[in-house]
């Protein structure tokens, strides 16, 4: 068994799936994001519209969300730091042409009603 797309040393199945297929939810900003990038794996574009803040969806599109996942290869994500509402972290992938690229951000999110939302980034 392999380990899960957000670089934890457990199986997708028993790490952020049960996040993305909504039988629960993140308990932290980290956990929300190391899921967001499982599901930018994946191919999830509903999880992750839906785990964008109301306030930021409008600019969040589920058809380019989805040709943008799945016209990259994710190869690994580094989380480099965490506070209780941010993540800085590098996202490593191939793009469309297979040339490396690495996405440095550093995203903040915001805990409504006991869920954790994506609200914006600093790329």
């Amino acid at each position: 068994m392999s380990n899960c797309y957000c670089g934890n040393s457990i199986p997708f199945q028993d790490c952020c799936e049960p996040y993305i297929k909504g039988i629960t939810n993140a308990s932290t900003a980290e956990k929300l994001m190391r899921s967001r990038y499982s599901a930018f794996a994946t191919g999830a574009a509903d999880y992750l519209v839906n785990t964008t803040h109301i306030s930021k969806r409008r600019f969040h599109n589920k058809k380019d969300i989805l040709a943008w996942s799945q016209a990259n290869k994710w190869l690994k994500l580094e989380v480099l730091a965490s506070t209780e509402t941010t993540v800085t972290f590098k996202a490593y992938y191939l793009d469309e042409n297979l040339k490396a690229q690495v996405h440095y951000e550093h995203s903040t999110f915001k805990l409504e009603n006991d869920k954790w939302f994506y609200v914006d980034g600093e790329y």
